[in-house]
């Protein structure tokens, strides 16, 4: 038998955790893989992730890392990294429900808060990364 990619199991993860959270869905406008045009700030985006295997001699197993982004035009870092926490207290050495993989673990791995450039210079920015270990249910 072969080893699945679990990049896809596990965003779906992450998003139904978060979209299952009424105090983060309280602070944020939602929870998007693509984001509309015309969405408000602030919103997250479940981005980009890394995937690596982490087999034993019986098992096949994965790291996947996936980084989140916080969006937001409120003037300083404090509400990005408000929800920041909340995304965190959902997420970090918790379990989640990933169908067809046994999840072992969830960690944060680190944030950081950007302030993004581009004129007019009011949109902050915190980067979540949180690696997720699965392994293949037999």
């Amino acid at each position: 038998m072969t080893s699945p990619l679990p990049l896809l199991a596990v965003q779906s993860a992450l998003y139904a955790r978060l979209k299952a959270d009424a105090a983060l869905l309280g602070k944020v406008s939602g929870v998007y893989d693509f984001v509309p045009e015309d969405v408000a700030f602030p919103y997250i985006v479940i981005g980009e992730a890394i995937e690596t295997p982490d087999n034993s001699h019986d098992r096949y197993g994965r790291q996947t890392v996936h980084t989140l982004h916080v969006w937001d035009q409120y003037r300083g870092f404090k509400r990005v990294l408000q929800i920041g926490g909340l995304v965190n207290a959902l997420l970090d050495h918790q379990p989640l429900t990933i169908p067809g993989l046994a999840h072992v673990a969830t960690r944060y791995e680190f944030g950081q808060p950007l302030t993004d450039p581009t004129p007019p210079g009011d949109i902050r920015h915190l980067v979540l990364r949180y690696r997720i270990v699965t392994e293949q249910t037999p």
